[in-house]
């Protein structure tokens, strides 16, 4: 059940888990279980790459890549 699988990454979320922010971002950025919103997965992936979890690093290049949630920028996206 996706809705319940975003129910239980957000409970994570919340209590900081790294993984959780990546694999959220992209329930929201694919619209897997909830409402797509391409903003609130830019920001739960800056979380997780900002702690050095590397998928994260990669899914927020996309979103500069692509300007999904956030501005396309092609510098940001080789960071």
């Amino acid at each position: 059940d996706e809705e319940e699988a975003v129910k239980l990454y957000t409970q994570a979320a919340e209590q900081g888990d790294v993984i959780v922010h990546y694999y959220l971002g992209r329930c929201y950025r694919l619209g897997i279980g909830m409402v797509h919103d391409e903003k609130k997965a830019a920001r739960l992936f800056r979380k997780a790459a900002k702690q050095g979890f590397a998928s994260a690093q990669f899914g927020l290049g996309r979103c500069f890549e692509d300007g999904a949630g956030v501005v396309q920028d092609e510098e940001e996206t080789v960071k």
